[in-house]
């Protein structure tokens, strides 16, 4: 029979990720008090700034456990923490995770989200250096504070965007929502669950790594990444820079495996990518004589396009859709809501 949480105990767990950490993760330097104190500590760089971000993920709500992995789980919550650091354009430190579990969990499940963890910091030099565990009562929560770091003054927000900036979007969102939708249109279908766009759901790919490089450029006013939908993290962008956005429908990137998707769904692939989806793709904005610059300077780590969508205007909070046609139809942000009444995922 397996292990059990419930069997070792909190502290039995927590020893056991510690050797865990110590065997697979990466040791920073700068850590001078890490795993097993009441706090972690380490030394900040001098010229840098610190940036923090926290995202949580909840059984039943962002994941279904029967259709993934504990290490895909374990990969997925933290690819999404490292992506906000990675929009800012900072680089990812250290992580801090709190686990809520049932006794009944298997140890070696806990394991393997562990190894999650540590496949997506590793190649980023960043390091675990504490958390905290509990009991939990109607299914499991994980809870990530992650830090990083960006040189001063260089940090990209998403109040930046002026008008007549350019609007770029990295790779093709939507797929991620496309790849939950055939997970539920057939959840025991294996051809249709080993569909591509069902690995982009359960694995998504962050730009750290591209984000960080178009922050050292200086070129981009704005920079966000699609953890809500395109249309609706565009409008963030939009709020916060008090500017509209003009998008041109026959500019949108959509992917063969979209496409093929959406025709399995009955469903037309521009709403996938409008709609709401946790890609994790970056949108960023410029200006249009920066476009060339910034595709030339990522493409030693982007390994997908980096495409011109539109252009940012003066009307504040006003997303226009312009038609191939020419015609111009007024669209609304769709994005993710955690707190909306809707069905679970």
């Amino acid at each position: 029979m397996p292990e059990k949480v419930g069997e070792i105990g909190e502290f039995g767990l927590i020893q056991r990720i510690s050797d865990l950490l110590k065997k697979e993760g990466l040791q920073s330097e700068r850590v001078t008090l890490g795993v097993g104190d009441d706090t972690a500590s380490f030394l900040p760089r001098p010229g840098f700034e610190l940036l923090v971000t926290c995202d949580i993920m909840v059984e039943g709500h962002h994941y279904l456990p029967e259709h993934i992995h504990p290490f895909e789980i374990g990969r997925r919550a933290m690819a999404l923490n490292i992506s906000d650091i990675g929009a800012m354009g900072g680089r990812p430190l250290y992580a801090l995770i709190s686990l809520g579990l049932k006794p009944e969990v298997p140890v070696q499940y806990i394991e393997e989200i562990y190894r999650g963890f540590l496949m997506e910091l590793n190649p980023l030099g960043a390091s675990i250096i504490g958390g905290n565990l509990s009991k939990s009562g109607n299914g499991m929560f994980i809870d990530i504070t992650l830090i990083g770091e960006v040189e001063q003054g260089r940090a990209v927000s998403r109040s930046g965007a002026r008008p007549e900036d350019a609007i770029l979007v990295t790779g093709y969102p939507g797929q991620a929502a496309a790849g939950l939708q055939l997970i539920l249109h057939a959840p025991h279908d294996s051809k249709l669950l080993s569909h591509p766009l069902v690995k982009v759901y359960r694995t998504p790919s962050h730009r750290a790594l591209v984000g960080r490089t178009i922050g050292q450029t200086g070129c981009a006013t704005a920079m966000i990444d699609i953890s809500d939908g395109f249309l609706g993290d565009l409008d963030h962008i939009c709020e916060a820079s008090r500017v509209g956005a003009e998008l041109f429908k026959e500019k949108l990137p959509i992917s063969d495996g979209l496409r093929d998707a959406a025709l399995i769904l009955n469903r037309d692939p521009f709403n996938f990518f409008l709609g709401e989806s946790d890609d994790y793709e970056l949108v960023i904005t410029c200006p249009p004589q920066k476009v060339a610059l910034l595709r030339t300077v990522i493409a030693p780590c982007c390994p997908v396009p980096l495409t011109e969508v539109g252009r940012i205007t003066g009307s504040a909070r006003e997303l226009t859709l312009v038609l191939p046609n020419g015609e111009k139809r007024s669209v609304r942000p769709s994005g993710w809501d955690h707190l909306r009444f809707t069905e679970e995922v």
